[in-house]
């Protein structure tokens, strides 16, 4: 008699092996679907009630931390005169100087390898959130490196890396007032 029955059950096994997998679908779908709301849920992602947060219309919003003060560097630095004979028509005597620079520009660092970084700090009394623009000094002239830093407590730091070999000659420069930096110089061995 078990032979008899053999022939019934084979009779549709594709339409067996569909049943099984749209049960096990069915089956893995409702247990991740179930996973997924419990942690929205825990997780306070189901949207809440938005006259909660201060009757917004809901949508996106931006949380901004409140500004405090930063701790002050005590790392090393090392700030470098420009000689006076460098560029060309330079005053070569001090009684012609002009009065000290708004921002301050240092190195950690007079020599490094190349691609390594290179920290350049300072200070820009007065400069609270402006953006000062890294500028390299090529061929003659100042020109544009692909960095820029944001003054906080009026004071920046960022970090620059090159290739190029040699002397190299760096200063910040003011975006919007064009005010400008004391130059740093860092050889890349």
């Amino acid at each position: 008699m078990a032979d008899e029955d053999r022939p019934a059950r084979e009779g549709h096994p594709v339409v067996s092996g569909v049943i099984a997998l749209v049960a096990v679908a069915l089956a893995v779908g409702l247990v991740l679907g179930g996973g997924a709301l419990l942690a929205a849920r825990v997780l306070n992602l189901d949207g809440g009630d938005t006259a909660s947060d201060g009757g917004s219309s809901g949508g996106e919003t931006m949380y901004l931390p409140t500004p405090s003060p930063t701790e002050k560097d005590t790392g090393p630095r090392i700030t470098l005169a420009p000689d006076p004979g460098d560029e060309a028509g330079a005053p070569s005597s001090t009684a012609s100087a002009k009065p000290e620079e708004k921002i301050s520009l240092t190195s950690d660092s007079s020599e490094v390898g190349s691609m390594d970084r290179i920290y350049l700090r300072g200070t820009y009394p007065g400069g609270e959130g402006a953006i000062l623009q890294v500028q390299q000094w090529e061929g003659g002239a100042w020109g544009i490196f692909p960095v820029t830093a944001s003054v906080s407590n009026e004071t920046f730091t960022t970090y620059i890396q090159t290739s190029q070999p040699g002397k190299n000659r760096f200063r910040v420069v003011d975006t919007d007032s064009g005010e400008a930096s004391n130059e740093v110089r860092v050889t890349i061995r």
